[in-house]
């Protein structure tokens, strides 16, 4: 059972909708759960999705009278970019477009799909509905992931990301020059009080730190510039929803306002190109760097 308050960000949103974000379903598994009574508002049980909640009632969502849900199976047509394996942890270098592992709308085709098909014992690593995976990228980030092979490694990284423990550094092309050279923004992140399907900086949001440095900046077509981040906490949309707040969104990033016609991309320009962490069993230093995709190096070369 998972009990919540409603947030200022769900204030008058249908309860349908609000279920299917708190319990990241699709809408379609939120009906089979209200016609099952497994939704109560204020004590009392829902029986229509178009209710729409209140800023501080408490709902509670009743998750094992959802629709059974299928594990991922392994497909071997996933192409799936190995940076590193054994017994215990995999690296991956993952492709832009792919999402990480199932979910509402995202039933198969995904990463965690193919990393089963080479890794089969990882069905009993973690989560089953995303096994292995102890932390993710966006569907158009590309770069690289730790994932676990081991219930030790899971647990062990799980852990050291919880407690910072984790290095991981981002390049994103941004929009406009920022005026400070390196900084750091500091500045809590929740969802959108707009757009309860975005995120934002929000005053009720959760804690979240990103580091940033220029590494580069172009006057053409349009004023961009090459940023380095680092995270010191990992929020969903984290580095796009900060740069956004800063004022330079990520080229090519739609939902934060980074698309543009001047300099187009089917994806934000963000990508995971370091990563190190201390290996759960062994204890060794480990430390990985993939290089920019040829799709984010081709739209940088126009820019001069």
């Amino acid at each position: 059972m998972m009990n919540e308050t409603i947030p200022s960000a769900l204030h008058d949103q249908r309860i349908d909708r609000v279920v299917a974000l708190i319990a990241d379903v699709s809408r379609a598994a939120t009906a089979s759960l209200i016609a099952a009574g497994g939704v109560i508002l204020d004590g009392v049980v829902v029986t229509a999705g178009k209710i729409k909640v209140r800023e501080g009632q408490s709902i509670s969502v009743d998750t094992a009278l959802l629709p059974t849900k299928e594990m991922p199976k392994a497909d071997s047509s996933i192409e799936v970019s190995v940076v590193f394996a054994d017994d215990d942890v995999i690296v991956v270098n993952k492709a832009p477009g792919i999402v990480v592992h199932p979910g509402a709308g995202n039933p198969s085709g995904t990463l965690v799909n193919g990393a089963l098909a080479l890794f089969p014992e990882m069905a009993q690593v973690g989560d089953p509905l995303r096994p292995g995976v102890v932390h993710r990228l966006d569907a158009g980030t590309s770069g690289l992931m730790a994932m676990a092979r081991s219930p030790q490694a899971y647990e062990a990284l799980v852990l050291a990301l919880s407690e910072r423990r984790v290095s991981r550094k981002y390049e994103a092309l941004v929009w406009g020059h920022p005026t400070v050279a390196s900084g750091v923004i500091d500045a809590p992140i929740g969802r959108d009080h707009r757009d309860p399907t975005k995120m934002a900086v929000v005053v009720d949001g959760r804690f979240a730190r990103t580091h940033y440095e220029v590494q580069k900046t172009y006057l053409k077509p349009m004023d961009t510039a090459l940023v380095e981040c680092v995270l010191d906490t990992g929020r969903t949309h984290q580095i796009r929803v900060h740069l956004a707040s800063i004022g330079h969104p990520v080229v090519g990033d739609p939902t934060y306002g980074g698309a543009r016609s001047s300099l187009s991309s089917p994806r934000p320009l963000l990508h995971a190109f370091r990563l190190g962490f201390i290996h759960p069993i062994s204890g060794q230093e480990m430390s990985f760097v993939a290089d920019m995709p040829a799709d984010m190096s081709k739209i940088i070369a126009r820019c001069s």
